[in-house]
């Protein structure tokens, strides 16, 4: 972006401000392909060696693979739009230099090197490079590359007889519905999926813990996401049986991929078709949300960033310079990523999660979720019951940001319409995360980061010209740096405004340059004789502020607050 432009200049004109033109700007830019990255080696972009994603992302027995676009360049001008923004707010983000960050898991445990649970720990820092999220994940559960199948294991790469599928399996009732998906029974493992499963702890799928149980006094999830579950991959339980990956190859091997996918969407499994990025663009979907090539990173209110004009009166009301509320209701990845770059940004962060189902995290690495929640209240409310419902809205109506993660029927199913909220407190900012969006004909079709990603086009190609898997569940962490982006930016506004973000539209507006998917990835190919290797970090690490607190922590300070016009949580 042109450092020159005004960072905040506002366009008013109606009832709402318009969006800062650091945010509009930079959308303008990412959509037209300006943001490029300096010193490419091997046809590979510099920060995507640097970032731990490359590392992820190839076959285990082959070279780690580059991209043809500058993606972690991109993420990194969505990350500098959220420094601007926050340092408006009168909260600069502070960078860590990487000297905080670790290749390892199983820290955030008695005894580990970081506090205790506490609401004034020192933030760990936001990432010098927005590359380093990338990866995060991977190092805490101790992940590695692998090619058709995701570093998590859950996820499989499979061709049908017209085109290849991205299969995930991260729930146990998702392995629960494959004869009726494929409308057979036979479906025993192979040997080689045993195998699979039989890897050492810390690289097992990501549905399995990595490391000792939960810390004490953490009751254990009923498993699957919260009560408005995400796109990151659950790791709330053990699948408990091996997935027949071998016979899901087999049995889709002389079928339409179309037909699997639509059968998949009817028995709510996340099957999605790899296709070319313009080509995704481009389907039903994309054309009823008014998408075109390359997506837009989000919607708000309906329409794409670069395209939203100004609502506001001159000298409408600009963000809060005292800080800011959000109301956490997501779970997993893409939620609470972007939910700790709000509370890096000056929000008071406030996780809520059903009481029947608490966040599927909790039951990952310790490590990776203090990182992510570590100074954030925490509130349990029971979902199921009147009472609960409306200490919900209690919370939603005392918020400056709300950020859930909820296919539309499932906000319906608790009453809670984002319009009317907004409505009644127009200063609210809504953030949705979806798979697919909140509109068209695709918003309920569930998704997880790998597959949703494999939708987008956002695939490396390996020797052969086959799609394998890109980093770690990528539209996860993409979408949580996007959605915080949106989210301080609507807040500088003065609120007012609903951020419809998908993971499949996040991770596609980073592919301007790809329309198709080349015959093979830069590296792909080992490198000539005499020709430097090329260096590709690890995933690494920050370390956490502090231990995150233990569900239902806040509950007596919070539920028992004022309720609409009151003061913030």
């Amino acid at each position: 972006m042109d450092g020159t432009r005004e960072a905040v200049t506002m366009v008013a004109s109606g009832t709402r401000a318009a969006l800062p033109a650091v945010l509009t700007d930079w959308a303008a830019d990412l959509r037209a392909g300006r943001i490029d990255a300096a010193g490419w080696e091997h046809g590979v972009e510099p920060g995507w060696a640097a970032s731990g994603a490359m590392a992820l992302t190839g076959h285990p027995d082959g070279p780690p693979l580059g991209l043809t676009v500058p993606l972690v360049a991109r993420l990194d001008a969505a990350l500098a739009v959220i420094r601007t923004l926050a340092a408006e707010l009168g909260h600069p983000l502070t960078a860590s230099d990487g000297s905080d960050r670790r290749p390892v898991a199983g820290a955030g445990r008695p005894g580990a090197e970081y506090p205790a649970a506490s609401s004034t720990a020192t933030p760990p820092g936001a990432p010098a490079s927005a590359g380093q999220l990338l990866g995060e994940r991977a190092a805490a559960l101790g992940l590695t590359r692998g090619g058709l199948l995701s570093p998590g294991r859950a996820a499989r790469l499979v061709r049908a007889s017209d085109g290849w599928l991205a299969v995930n399996l991260a729930r146990i009732d998702d392995v629960d519905l494959l004869p009726a998906w494929l409308e057979r029974d036979d479906l025993a493992p192979a040997d080689d999926d045993h195998a699979d499963e039989n890897r050492p702890a810390e690289a097992r799928p990501v549905t399995e813990r990595s490391g000792p149980g939960p810390r004490a006094g953490d009751p254990r999830p009923a498993g699957g996401p919260g009560p408005a579950g995400d796109g990151g991959q659950p790791a709330s339980r053990a699948i408990g049986t091996v997935r027949p990956w071998s016979a899901i190859a087999a049995a889709v091997a002389d079928r339409a991929a179309a037909a699997l996918v639509e059968r998949a969407e009817l028995l709510g499994l996340p099957v999605a078709l790899v296709v070319d990025p313009a080509r995704a663009a481009a389907d039903e979907q994309a054309l009823a949300r008014g998408q075109r090539f390359p997506f837009a990173p989000f919607l708000v209110d309906g329409r794409p960033p670069d395209a939203v004009t100004g609502r506001g009166e001159a000298g409408a009301q600009r963000g809060p310079r005292d800080g800011f509320t959000v109301v956490d209701l997501s779970s997993l990845w893409a939620g609470p990523l972007c939910a700790h770059l709000l509370g890096l940004a000056g929000g008071r962060v406030v996780k809520v999660e059903g009481a029947g189902r608490l966040d599927g995290a909790r039951q990952g690495p310790a490590a990776f979720y203090d990182l992510l929640h570590a100074g954030h209240a925490s509130v349990v409310v029971d979902l199921r019951s009147a009472g609960g419902r409306a200490e919900l809205v209690r919370l939603i109506q005392r918020a400056d940001v709300v950020l859930e993660a909820s296919r539309p029927r499932a906000l319906d199913q608790l009453g809670i319409d984002p319009a009317a909220m907004i409505a009644r407190n127009p200063r609210l900012t809504w953030v949705s995360i979806t798979g697919h969006g909140r509109t068209g004909p695709w918003r309920q079709r569930p998704a997880f980061g790998d597959d949703a990603a494999a939708a987008a086009g956002a695939v490396a190609v390996d020797a052969a010209g086959r799609p394998v898997f890109l980093a770690d569940a990528v539209a996860d962490p993409v979408t949580g740096v996007l959605a915080a982006a949106a989210a301080l930016a609507s807040l500088l506004a003065g609120g007012g405004h609903h951020v419809d973000i998908a993971l499949r539209e996040a991770v596609g507006s980073l592919l301007a340059g790809r329309p198709a998917l080349p015959e093979r990835d830069p590296t792909a190919r080992p490198a000539l004789r005499g020709q430097p290797p090329l260096a590709v970090a690890a995933p690494r690490m920050r370390v956490p502020a502090a231990q995150a607190f233990p569900p239902g922590h806040d509950n007596a300070r919070l539920l028992a607050g004022p309720a609409a016009g009151g003061s913030s949580c």
